[in-house]
């Protein structure tokens, strides 16, 4: 006999943990099923913002918000195909947050000072639209801990210790400050207490903490969670998705119905060659910095076997972020994504393969890929130097601040050194005129605070992600003290903005434009309501955790308030 459940959830990102919490805790039996050993996806990996406009808690973070100031920020940083997707996201963002701090053990606060990334455009905030989740004590899901995937090793410091934002700065400061050092030390003796009774830290931050806040919710709702299950196909039954046949634990297929119906929650494109390459521009490559599915049909796949169909063709079709590539001492391929640690630091640059800056260094990720690509080749890779200084007070990808030891990662070809521009020019394959002639227009402005050339600095997205102890220009500075060092960026996808073709409801559309009966899809399945655009921190898991709310309600028959 066939196992019944009134939801079947596939995937356990942000966007399946939701749809899974919200439709328990309206009473529904739900069953998710993930593909590999780990609970969390891409987010658990994730830096965990959540992008929720004109939210609740801005007002107590000192920041005003309105409908009016979204949607006029929203006409200039978004070509919206679908307003009425968009309409619903905006509508029911808060809601959906409500609703989840209401029922789960989700907490979020707004971050007040982080602004949008376009912060200079009509509507635009300086901060409050974009939440993080509070820390989470993991020691919560005893045992089950094991469940919940490991954030990247790279962002783990003294064998898996996950540092805040608030950490840095007294990291950065704790060799000339006692109360930094005093800090640090507290944090040193928390982990080593931990260690005791765990295999990593257990104080959770980011996406970590987002996806370990889930995952304890979705256990507490009595969700059945079956890891190292693979989806075969939908089952559908007189025009309507019933369920799913799949195997669990690497066993029999077995047919597994659902009386609400499925939500596909897999994770997007990002690893399905043959589809990413309608997206994407060619030279784009096939780099993804999203979790690897292994060999699971991808909820795209899943879709249009039941009927639905996929976004149109666009090469705006995903979400970028440079990103440079290593292998780790276990032989697995690491992938680390210049978010927010390096390129708006005072003291790098980035420059094509002539030798050339081409960006200023300091936009968002999706700009700086963006910025790439437009020069097609001769910016794949680009390279972000910097000098000595600056690798031990910021490091440089997957460099660590104050490291002692360079050795591996110079061996392997990762970081490369050299005495001189020129030299470092030569080891880049690069021009070694060009290289010095750019280096040399650059800190002429750089030892004055200024950057003509791009304007660095010059916006409070850009300042924010600077360092604010140094003046005047906070990610301006000169490139002179040997010896010189480079790493190769990629672009890659922090998720696909292309995907399954929804409507407001999260139903998956058919050619027709009607919904398939009984199939939803959110998260990085569903064609992303910004259609390309990055207005801000957190825009993939905001409307993630949304439409994973708007499935569960309606698929269990009760619609947002």
């Amino acid at each position: 006999m066939a196992m019944e459940y009134d939801l079947i959830v596939v995937g356990s990102g942000a966007a399946g943990l939701t749809a899974a919490c919200v439709a328990a805790a309206q009473g529904s039996s739900v069953l998710l099923l993930e593909q590999s050993a780990h609970v969390g996806g891409t987010t658990a990996i994730s830096g965990g913002m959540v992008w929720i406009p004109d939210n609740h808690k801005m007002a107590g973070a000192g920041r005003a918000d309105s409908p009016q100031a979204v949607r006029a920020y929203l006409a200039h940083t978004v070509r919206s195909t679908a307003p009425e997707r968009l309409e619903a996201y905006l509508a029911y963002s808060d809601e959906a947050l409500r609703f989840l701090e209401a029922h789960t053990a989700l907490r979020m606060r707004p971050v007040a000072n982080y602004p949008d990334y376009y912060p200079d455009l009509p509507g635009a905030t300086l901060g409050g639209r974009v939440l993080e989740p509070e820390p989470y004590d993991a020691r919560t899901l005893g045992e089950r801990f094991t469940l919940l995937r490991d954030p990247l090793p790279e962002f783990m410091l003294w064998g898996g210790m996950m540092v805040s934002r608030q950490d840095l700065p007294h990291l950065r400061r704790a060799a000339r400050s006692l109360r930094s050092a005093l800090y640090v030390g507290r944090l040193l003796l928390r982990h080593g207490l931990q260690r005791l009774r765990a295999h990593r830290g257990t104080t959770l931050y980011l996406g970590n903490a987002l996806a370990g806040r889930l995952l304890q919710s979705a256990l507490d709702l009595g969700v059945d969670i079956r890891t190292r299950a693979t989806v075969l196909e939908l089952l559908r039954e007189d025009g309507r998705v019933r369920g799913v046949r799949a195997t669990l634990d690497a066993g029999a297929a077995q047919v597994l119905r659902a009386r609400q119906g499925v939500v596909l929650a897999t994770g997007g494109l990002s690893h399905d060659a043959a589809l990413r390459s309608r997206y994407v521009p060619a030279h784009a490559g096939t780099l993804s910095a999203t979790v690897d599915p292994g060999r699971a049909p991808r909820g795209a796949r899943q879709a249009q076997a039941a009927g639905g169909t996929l976004s149109l063709p666009t090469e705006q079709g995903a979400f970028w972020v440079p990103a440079s590539t290593f292998t780790r001492r276990d032989g697995s391929r690491g992938i680390f994504p210049h978010t927010v640690t390096d390129r708006a630091k005072p003291g790098l640059i980035a420059v094509d393969q002539g030798g050339h800056r081409f960006v200023n260094e300091a936009v968002s990720y999706h700009e700086f890929v963006r910025a790439q690509l437009a020069r097609g080749m001769a910016a794949t890779p680009a390279f972000l130097l910097c000098d000595r200084r600056f690798l031990w007070k910021y490091g440089l990808g997957r460099v660590r601040p104050f490291a002692l030891d360079l050795s591996a990662d110079l061996a392997s070809g990762y970081l490369r050194r050299a005495g001189s521009i020129a030299g470092l020019a030569v080891a880049l394959g690069l021009t070694a005129g060009a290289l010095e002639a750019t280096v040399e227009a650059f800190n002429r402005d750089a030892r004055e605070g200024r950057d003509t050339a791009f304007g660095r600095g010059t916006n409070a997205y850009q300042r924010h992600l600077g360092d604010a102890d140094h003046a005047p220009n906070p990610c301006v500075a000169p490139i002179e003290s040997a010896p010189f060092y480079a790493v190769a960026v990629h672009p890659a996808d922090l998720g696909m903005s292309c995907g399954i073709a929804t409507d407001a409801h999260a139903r998956v559309l058919a050619a027709d434009g009607q919904p398939v009966p009984g199939l939803y899809a959110c998260g990085n399945d569903m064609a992303s309501v910004m259609e390309g655009a990055y207005p801000g921190p957190g825009i993939t898991l905001g409307p993630a955790m949304t439409f994973g709310y708007i499935a569960a309600r309606h698929a269990g028959a009760a619609p947002a308030a």
